[in-house]
């Protein structure tokens, strides 16, 4: 977490403990931490969210007015990846190449595209380098 100038993609079970800090405080700290790094460039994608988004509205007691802040937030300060045509076609190359569920070859097509070096996620196998570009990491591992 402490390289400088990285590009980082970030899995939206990170953002969740970030917004919903009762669900695991020491998580959220760990959370927060990591997305207030100055030196990290923070790339998510349209996927992630919508994750986000659909769990503060059904798990955080958001409202609807905080979850456009959030969308317009998102943009306005990170790289989003849309899910169009070569996401959805490299996501199906590395499902064949890495044996990945669906859904985590759509996080992990997003970041090599957004070109993130790291991968944040607690659902990914940590330590996975994928394509010699990108290594999947769990913070929360000690």
């Amino acid at each position: 977490m402490n390289e400088s100038n990285q590009t980082c993609f970030v899995d939206s079970n990170i953002w969740l403990y970030a917004f919903i800090r009762q669900q695991d405080p020491a998580k959220a700290h760990i959370s927060e931490t990591l997305l207030a790094l100055p030196q990290n460039k923070i790339v998510v994608s349209t996927q992630v969210i919508n994750e986000v988004c659909m769990n503060l509205l059904r798990k955080g007691g958001r409202d609807e007015a905080t979850v456009q802040q959030l969308i317009r937030s998102f943009y306005r300060r990170y790289q989003v990846i849309d899910l169009n045509q070569p996401v959805l076609l490299r996501a199906s190359e590395l499902r064949m190449a890495y044996s990945l569920s669906y859904w985590d070859s759509l996080i992990v097509a997003a970041a090599l595209v957004g070109g993130a070096d790291t991968l944040y996620s607690e659902d990914m196998q940590s330590g996975l380098i994928i394509a010699n570009q990108l290594t999947v990491t769990n913070p929360f591992l000690s």
